[in-house]
């Protein structure tokens, strides 16, 4: 969007069948250039970040540029899978907004221990989940600055410029 990109990759981890249709359908309608991969659990969710199993070829599980993550999932909760990616360098850039029912102030905590990047508590209604999906995508991809490892990339130091340690 801001980097003139056609679409957007977002990676959604969720187990609730009817939670990713509203989610697909809210991005849908927020009119966002957004491409929406879905996956069910958590370790679904690292075979797609570490293409291994059924998402080897890049071209069917590009790298996202942000993933909405919930809490609740069999296999490999979402504070596992938080916790793995915020400490691997080569994913701990891709932004993490948990996008659960919880309200629990400790999984709030928790999530931004781990390194969350948003906490949002899904909506109750569907014009409110369209209205957050929005509000996400005109952040993350107009508004801020992501590093490149983020987006796919490295960042390349400039020759008159020194990193700070």
């Amino acid at each position: 969007m801001k980097d003139g990109q056609t679409t957007i990759t977002i990676l959604m981890a969720d187990d609730d069948e009817d939670d990713r249709m509203l989610v697909r359908e809210a991005l849908a309608e927020s009119q966002l250039p957004i491409d929406l991969y879905i996956v069910s659990n958590g370790e679904e969710l690292l075979d797609y970040l570490y293409n291994r199993g059924q998402y080897t070829d890049k071209t069917i599980a590009p790298r996202p540029r942000l993933i909405l993550l919930d809490l609740n999932m069999p296999k490999k909760d979402g504070l596992e899978v938080l916790r793995d990616i915020k400490t691997d360098p080569s994913l701990r850039h891709i932004p993490v907004i948990v996008l659960t029912t919880s309200g629990a102030e400790e999984d709030v905590y928790h999530t931004y221990d781990l390194g969350a990047n948003s906490f949002i508590i899904k909506p109750v209604t569907f014009a409110s989940l369209v209205e957050v999906m929005q509000s996400v995508g005109k952040y993350w991809f107009e508004i801020v600055e992501l590093p490149l490892e983020a987006l796919g990339g490295r960042n390349e130091q400039k020759p008159n410029q020194s990193s700070v340690s």
